[in-house]
């Protein structure tokens, strides 16, 4: 999750309830998660809201997770993974805990959220496997990724704050022209009506479907929605 920046001290009572319904914020603190035990150790999470709403798990970061880990625990070998808007990293470092993998992940998100994964990543002793980086969304793609040229996206609770919904897509644009075979994982909990707008125009740019999930019936219930997007390869989108 990207929040907007936190650089105006007001954010958070502009983003009000009415419009942006979230959960109650939590106090910090670190929490155990082993995914019904997909993972042999539990992950630990330390969440802290002071950075803003990203600090603290949301459900769709655990859909997510929960799916990589049991349907990809021995694919993403060759992967180059890189988890967008991440949070505090549940999804990223998971993946980098449980996951069979040979390149490490990137896990980025906003300048401001950079502390909280740097103490995900070493809590959970994972810093040969994951790299925090800094990735604002709707600007120039970091160095680091261009040469990266990631093929697989992770993103999860992206989509909750309307005003930022061109420039996500327009990450997830850039990100999926790296490499002809990207194909970004993205999950999220619809909120309000605007949500699903966000749905109808990314599927304008990317080919959508549903991956198979044992536990989609049971996550459907919370109005919560996985997908995988493929880029429409059409001669406007094959410009660098």
């Amino acid at each position: 999750m990207q929040p907007p920046s936190n650089n105006d001290n007001n954010n958070s009572i502009l983003i009000g309830d009415d419009f942006t319904p979230i959960p109650h914020y939590k106090v910090a603190s670190t929490t155990s998660h082993d995914f019904s035990n997909l993972l042999t150790m539990p992950i630990q999470l330390h969440e802290d809201l002071t950075s803003g709403c990203g600090g603290q798990l949301w459900p769709a970061g655990m859909v997510l997770a929960k799916h990589m880990l049991r349907y990809h625990k021995n694919t993403l070998i060759e992967a180059r993974i890189l988890e967008l808007g991440a949070g505090g990293g549940v999804v990223g470092l998971s993946v980098a805990m449980g996951c069979r993998i040979n390149k490490p992940i990137y896990i980025t998100d906003q300048e401001n959220m950079m502390d909280l994964v740097r103490r995900n990543i070493e809590i959970n002793a994972l810093e040969t496997v994951a790299q925090e980086l800094v990735l604002e969304w709707g600007n120039p793609l970091p160095t680091e990724v261009l040469r990266r040229q990631p093929n697989l996206i992770l993103a999860a609770d992206c989509v909750y704050y309307e005003p930022s919904f061109p420039l996500l897509l327009t990450t997830l644009k850039d990100l999926a022209k790296l490499s002809p075979e990207t194909i970004i994982y993205f999950c999220f909990k619809k909120r309000r009506r605007a949500d699903m707008r966000f749905l109808r125009a990314a599927k304008r740019i990317f080919t959508i479907e549903e991956p198979e999930d044992e536990d989609r019936n049971k996550f459907s219930r919370q109005g919560l929605y996985l997908y995988t997007f493929k880029l429409k390869y059409y001669p406007a989108l094959k410009e660098k």
